[in-house]
């Protein structure tokens, strides 16, 4: 019996000491937290490069996406910059950089959108940005096709779309 009260004793002891500094530890990081999301929407996060298949071009940037508070809520804003680069040799071929972007339409729904970028110069790269507001996710597909006016079904439906950025994570 005395032992379990000598264990008691010593657990609420712990507690007593510990209480205050877990107070201040919750308190410290609450300020900290709106300040670590806007430094991390401030610093845009790197992707790529990603090849198309045979390495026939190439794609790489980087994204940057708003703070938010609520990680079920898309993002206001995400910004997306790169370049994409044709390494085929040939002058009929092009190197295509395609973005799968989805938004959040005005009645709470779910929108895809779609941006190709095509570059058919030889290792010359292609610069690109563009953004979007209330973002929940966006894919890119680095393709290698013929010289068109968009990205081939080919480009589109074969293969995997890479995520750059999902609002959940």
């Amino acid at each position: 019996m005395n032992t379990a009260r000598a264990l008691a004793g010593f657990s609420i002891a712990g507690i007593m000491v510990l209480a205050p500094a877990a107070a201040h530890a919750t308190a410290g990081p609450a300020t900290g937290t709106s300040d670590a999301r806007a430094a991390q929407a401030a610093a845009p996060t790197q992707w790529g490069p990603h090849h198309a298949a045979g390495r026939r071009a190439r794609a790489a940037g980087s994204l940057t996406a708003t703070a938010k508070d609520d990680p079920g809520k898309p993002a206001d804003r995400v910004t997306v910059t790169g370049s994409v680069t044709d390494l085929t040799a040939g002058s009929s071929t092009c190197g295509w950089a395609v973005f799968r972007i989805s938004t959040a339409d005005a009645v709470g729904g779910v929108t895809l959108k779609q941006r190709s970028y095509r570059t058919c110069t030889h290792g010359k790269p292609l610069k690109f940005a563009f953004s979007h507001k209330k973002v929940y996710h966006v894919e890119l597909k680095v393709c290698a096709g013929a010289k068109a006016a968009k990205p081939s079904l080919t480009c589109l439906y074969a293969g995997t779309w890479k995520p750059l950025y999902t609002y959940y994570a």
